[in-house]
């Protein structure tokens, strides 16, 4: 398989700092991976290599099936990328910052500024001088400049910076559509681990610079799902009963899990079964374990 990044043993030095400690990663064309971690894990760190623009202290990156090296060594035109806080000419409008970005990248399309102003809400801006933006809008203009030459591959850090809810929502669906349209990779790090929650395919969760866990689709399907758990003093009679009644009952440690909608809009109606059965429930309740209280929990980070 063709990976639109692939990372082996990538580690970086800083003197007695190891912020990123032998990462392996295998992000698949087309999806979108989200890249979480608290401050300090090695986010940022791992992303200014995957552009080439740290050389690692070990290991290898290679970025749609080329080896990233020294001398800007990479398929660069086919990517577009944020990082930090987005780079911009203060005195130079929106807009023409955006045609300064367009002419060094090549692009022959003078129509591609325009769509892009477009796409990003930018047209009541676009005539403003980008010192004078907001921090959401300047974020945006950022983003314009990634989204620019239509790129197979997306590298963003924190793309959701200083916009508001509704410019939070924008961006997700933004983002969305040219994954599920146009098949493009996103690789992105966010703090905002709702929107990483409902946007990505698969999730990586990097802590003290080494990769913990890959979270798969069906693993995050998991994790967003509400289920009804129920204890009892005896756990094999309340499955046999829930079973006889119809239910699905899967046995999780000291207590029965129901998926169905079923058991989760009437959590009463299986109470009153296992009344009758002789065996009460001692804990009955629907949970829902999120995106952030699984990080909290694996990290053992503070909300």
């Amino acid at each position: 398989m063709d990976f639109a990044i692939e990372t082996n043993g990538l580690s970086k030095q800083y003197g007695p700092v190891r912020a990123v400690d032998s990462v392996s990663l295998r992000v698949k064309q087309g999806e979108i991976y989200g890249f979480i971690g608290l401050n300090g894990a090695g986010k940022t760190t791992a992303i200014r290599a995957l552009l080439g623009m740290i050389r690692p202290s070990a290991g290898s990156v290679r970025v749609l099936g080329q080896a990233v090296g020294p001398n800007g060594r990479g398929p660069w035109r086919q990517v577009g990328h944020l990082v930090e806080r987005p780079a911009a000419y203060p005195e130079l409008t929106v807009r023409e910052n955006l045609e300064v970005a367009r002419r060094l990248q090549g692009i022959a399309d003078t129509g591609a500024t325009s769509r892009v102003i477009e796409r990003l809400g930018l047209a009541p801006y676009a005539d403003r001088k980008a010192g004078v933006l907001s921090t959401g809008n300047f974020q945006r203009l950022g983003l314009a400049r990634a989204l620019l030459h239509e790129p197979e591959l997306l590298i963003l850090d924190e793309p959701a910076n200083g916009l508001d809810p509704a410019g939070v929502v924008e961006i997700r669906e933004l983002l969305a559509s040219f994954a599920r349209e146009k098949g493009v990779t996103v690789f992105m790090s966010s703090h905002i681990l709702t929107e990483v929650d409902r946007l990505a395919t698969r999730i990586g969760i990097i802590h003290q610079g080494r990769l913990l866990e890959e979270l798969e689709a069906e693993r995050l399907e998991e994790l967003r799902s509400q289920r009804l758990e129920v204890k009892t003093r005896d756990l094999e009679a309340a499955q046999s009963a829930l079973v006889q009644a119809g239910f699905a009952v899967k046995a999780s440690g000291s207590a029965l899990v129901l998926n169905e909608a079923r058991a989760i809009a009437a959590p009463d109606e299986v109470a009153t079964i296992l009344v009758n059965a002789g065996t009460p429930p001692t804990r009955l309740a629907v949970e829902q374990e999120d995106l952030e209280a699984y990080f909290l929990r694996l990290t053992g980070g503070k909300a």
